[in-house]
């Protein structure tokens, strides 16, 4: 809680930072670079971010060379390697975890040609630009289709760790779950791993022998929905289609599409117009995407549509009050909306989710 306050305080003191550009010539050819905390055959996160690198491989041929170095660990070894791309040559390297982002800011700071670009972060500078996706508007989809699903009124959530990202969707994950199910309730095993089969699977069979009929996760294999087809119930894929390992059991999957905006920066790069900045993509850019929905009744179907379609068109939005916290304290007034800094700092639990917060 304390590393989250200290967050909390960090971002309010960066929130007025300017975007600035760093123009530079434009290159015939360049080097790109992507930094992966897991392993591309994940199916989930990393693997959506390397198809993003692909379609940059497509989008510009041989006026790109791409490396990527997978399942690498935030800390020390993301920051090694992070140094070994920039003296190889690395024009400008993406960083896909949360947990690199000290690690970029450190290196950027010896390599002031190269472009750096992290995403989920909060922390900029020149040469260092942040990104990410509204990906809680779609989880707040897969809460209403929950909600409406649930026959035990039980459901469950695989958590990775306790950062604000993964604080928000299981606060908007519930939000949509309670508005349509007053008496549903939410469990949350936390594996802290971003990508463990093994603890994923255990923990998703755990909670569903506990009775929950709905299985949420935000971890990157599919073990989780596996597990929910292997015992009958149903559940959601995480950043790509999971459909082809549980036909039985997927409702709906998040689809994380990062392509367009690597191709758009590297694109920057090769004419030199790259600026640093912070991308937050939105399910109208189709930066958000979700798979068909499936095994569901026509008319859960048709609900999760109209609320597809109205987060979409920004005329729905799952943090508008009245929200509680936890505790009972107002977090949004009647009809207020969330801004984007109580997103990036959210730590908490909202009511009605009777586990605790992690520490």
């Amino acid at each position: 809680m304390k590393l989250l306050k200290l967050f909390s305080a960090t971002l309010l003191m960066l929130g007025s930072l300017a975007v600035s550009a760093q123009a530079d010539t434009p290159k015939d050819n360049i080097t790109v670079g992507f930094i992966y905390v897991g392993p591309t055959g994940d199916h989930g996160w990393t693997y959506r971010h390397d198809i993003g690198r692909q379609q940059v491989e497509e989008a510009y041929g041989d006026r790109v060379t791409t490396r990527f170095v997978e399942s690498v660990a935030e800390g020390a070894d993301a920051e090694r390697v992070m140094t070994q791309m920039a003296l190889q040559g690395a024009d400008i390297i993406f960083a896909t975890s949360f947990g690199y982002m000290d690690p970029i800011m450190n290196v950027a700071k010896k390599f002031p040609n190269v472009k750096f670009e992290h995403a989920t972060g909060y922390k900029s500078s020149d040469n260092v630009a942040n990104y990410g996706l509204k990906l809680y508007q779609a989880r707040h989809v897969q809460g209403v289709v929950a909600g409406m699903m649930t026959k035990t009124n039980k459901i469950c959530y695989i958590a990775s760790f306790p950062i604000p990202e993964v604080m928000r969707e299981i606060n908007t994950f519930f939000l949509g779950a309670r508005k349509y199910n007053p008496d549903v309730e939410l469990s949350i095993a936390w594996v802290y791993t971003w990508y463990d089969p093994g603890k994923e699977k255990d923990a998703a069979t755990a909670l569903i022998d506990q009775g929950c009929d709905i299985v949420a996760q935000h971890t990157d294999s599919p073990a989780p929905l596996q597990s929910a087809e292997q015992a009958g119930v149903l559940g959601f894929g995480q950043a790509s289609d999971q459909m082809k390992f549980a036909p039985n059991a997927q409702l709906t999957a998040t689809i994380d599409n990062w392509g367009p905006y690597y191709i758009r920066k590297v694109g920057q790069v090769l004419d030199g117009t790259w600026e640093t900045g912070d991308y937050f993509g939105h399910m109208n850019e189709g930066a958000v995407q979700m798979a068909p929905f499936a095994n569901m009744p026509a008319d859960v179907q048709a609900e999760a549509q109209r609320v597809k379609d109205a987060i979409s068109a920004g005329e729905l939005f799952g943090f508008t009050g009245p929200i509680n916290k936890q505790d009972g304290t107002v977090f949004l007034k009647d009809g207020e909306v969330a801004t984007r800094m109580q997103l990036d700092t959210m730590d908490f639990y909202v009511e009605g989710i009777t586990s605790q917060v992690p520490n």
